[in-house]
């Protein structure tokens, strides 16, 4: 595998780990894998930051155990930069379907691969 496969494909794995409810309802967890500069544009609209996703992150819808998972689906990436890893996908949580971008960046020594930005954009219903 090459070097860019590698990377897109760990890239990967840290997105589906922040889809597991254990990871998100784990600050410590969850603040592993989130950049120290994370910003997101949620699908509300709404702005979060590194600090107030962090601290709501349990709360979210997709964080208990007991609750509907995210499902993903047509994850692909592309290595921008060493690096830097821009993926995208879609999600299904209950019956809401969502597409997300979002940039990986790689950490020095032994901080890995964290998001650096997330964009989630609802889907309406009947649309391809």
């Amino acid at each position: 595998m090459d070097s860019a496969a590698d990377d897109v494909n760990q890239a990967i794995a840290c997105e589906l780990q922040l889809m597991d409810p254990q990871v998100r309802a784990s600050r410590e967890r969850a603040g592993q894998l989130l950049d120290p500069e994370f910003v997101e544009v949620g699908g509300s609209g709404r702005r979060w930051t590194y600090e107030t996703m962090l601290a709501t992150l349990a709360g979210h819808e997709g964080s208990s155990p007991d609750a509907p998972r995210y499902e993903p689906s047509n994850m692909s990436g592309v290595l921008l930069a060493p690096g830097l890893v821009h993926l995208t996908f879609e999600t299904m949580l209950g019956d809401r379907r969502t597409r997300h971008s979002s940039i990986w960046r790689k950490g020095d020594g032994s901080a890995g691969w964290r998001m650096y930005y997330h964009q989630a954009t609802r889907v309406p219903p009947g649309v391809d």
